[in-house]
């Protein structure tokens, strides 16, 4: 179970980053901008507040990591709770206050993951 654990962590890490990728530097783009059911104009307007998410996004993502490479397993396995209740937290919040799509893509993972981590 803690190998898997693991690449959960990993893998919501990784959403993460990707997160960050798309929100920081590709928030203009069609495909971007499809994936958040934005308009071109819109984009346009909000890339600095999309950056700003972006960025946190990758605070979680690198907290996950920390949590991931810690040479003390049992810090390391609070640091990844900790960060993974942010992050569950956080697409709670997205979720319910602009797509539910947010639900399934961020937060459900995120719960499934701290899951995982709590049990090992």
């Amino acid at each position: 179970m803690d190998v898997i654990a693991k690449i959960l962590v990993g893998l919501v890490a990784l959403e993460h980053v990707y997160i960050l990728y798309m929100e920081m530097f590709a928030w203009a783009t069609p495909r971007v901008r499809k994936s958040f059911g934005t308009t071109e104009a819109f984009a346009q307007e909000t890339k600095t507040l999309a950056a700003n998410q972006g960025l946190y996004n990758g605070f979680l993502a690198a907290g996950l990591i920390w949590g991931l490479l810690h040479p003390d397993a049992a810090v390391g396995e609070q640091v990844q709770i900790f960060f993974l209740a942010c992050v569950l937290v956080a697409g709670i919040y997205g979720g319910i206050s602009v797509k539910r799509r947010i639900l399934y893509v961020q937060a459900l993972p995120a719960l499934i993951t701290l899951i995982a981590v709590l049990l090992t």
